[in-house]
């Protein structure tokens, strides 16, 4: 039974946690690249810089979330989203938009997205500095420990306060993206210049305010997986050079250009991580009695250290690639 508690808590909640940021994440990107064609390898960036905006605004005003009972990272984070939706629009406009009036093709803009990567990266070195920083500066973080009522169970289950948070935003997140996109005019267009660029701008169609709207909605959830990771962990200012491979990884197995298949392919990759790094031997424990004399088992067991578990993202990305170019639910290949 601990053998079991351990496993829930090394796969199911740790798989979960990383799926879920994942998920956002690459929803972001798909949406970006379904409406204007192109990999925004500047996600990840953005994603750091909405938990960068929130640790500042913690820093500023430690005790806002005090009075309502919640970490205040969660108070801020609204205003970080409407800072990194500001900033996922003005990049648009002074990098991309000209790059798009001009005609060049995607190739062009994905070098682009590369330049303002290393950009954001310098700025947010430049402002946070190199080291890692807690998002709970007055707070402190609640850690759940749940005991089994089992005979034999002596571990408990453990989630912290973030994760909680990390679950329930997600979910909202997810059904609010769906009503949108299904039920809004404004989502009806992004779903029709989606599929046909050319006929929706035919169509009386505003494509300037579709692109401003993914931008926002992009920038918005960017800063959201970016908040939610660190306060599970911490900030670090490399933040993105750990979330940019798996949450590509994540939109190309589910299907680039697909919303819900973005979602699926970031808990696909998530728990293949956790998978990847858990030491199976732990599970294998109650049964060593039962096994020959001459069969020893290794002390470790899992496919892959820790220290390579970025490996794995880039292994599913390039199986999905070469087994099924579209993803898992026939995303848009790139011509």
């Amino acid at each position: 039974m601990n053998e079991l508690v351990f496993f829930i808590n090394n796969v199911i909640i740790a798989g979960s946690v990383t799926g879920s940021i994942y998920a956002i994440g690459a929803i972001g990107v798909t949406l970006i690249f379904s409406i204007m064609r192109f990999a925004h390898f500047a996600h990840a960036d953005m994603m750091t810089f909405g938990a960068f905006m929130v640790l500042l605004l913690t820093t500023l005003f430690p005790a806002a979330g005090a009075s309502i009972g919640v970490p205040t990272a969660l108070v801020m984070l609204p205003l970080a989203m409407l800072l990194t939706a500001t900033l996922a629009v003005g990049i648009d406009k002074a990098f991309y938009k000209p790059l798009r009036v001009h005609g060049v093709k995607p190739i062009v803009l994905v070098i682009g997205s590369l330049g303002v990567t290393l950009m954001l990266q310098g700025l947010i070195r430049l402002f946070s500095g190199t080291g890692g920083q807690s998002l709970y500066v007055d707070d402190r973080k609640e850690i759940f420990r749940l005991a089994l009522p089992f005979e034999g169970a002596r571990a408990p289950i453990v989630i912290t306060e973030p994760q909680l948070y990390l679950f329930v935003i997600t979910l909202v997140a997810v059904v609010a993206l769906h009503v949108f996109l299904n039920r809004s005019r404004l989502g009806k267009a992004m779903r029709a210049m989606s599929d046909n660029p050319e006929l929706a701008q035919a169509s009386g169609i505003n494509t300037n305010t579709i692109v401003a709207v993914t931008w926002v909605i992009a920038g918005g959830l960017a800063a959201i997986a970016g908040t939610l990771l660190s306060l599970d962990v911490t900030f670090k200012p490399d933040l993105s050079f750990f979330l940019l491979l798996p949450i590509f990884a994540a939109a190309i197995v589910g299907g680039v250009g697909h919303p819900y298949g973005a979602i699926a392919g970031g808990f696909v990759v998530g728990f293949a991580e956790t998978l990847a790094v858990f030491n199976w031997n732990v599970l294998l424990r109650p049964f060593r009695d039962s096994l020959p004399t001459w069969l020893e088992l290794p002390s470790n067991l899992a496919f892959v250290g820790t220290e390579y578990k970025i490996v794995v993202p880039f292994f599913i990305l390039v199986a999905i690639l070469v087994w099924r170019p579209t993803g898992l639910f026939k995303g848009k290949v790139i011509q």
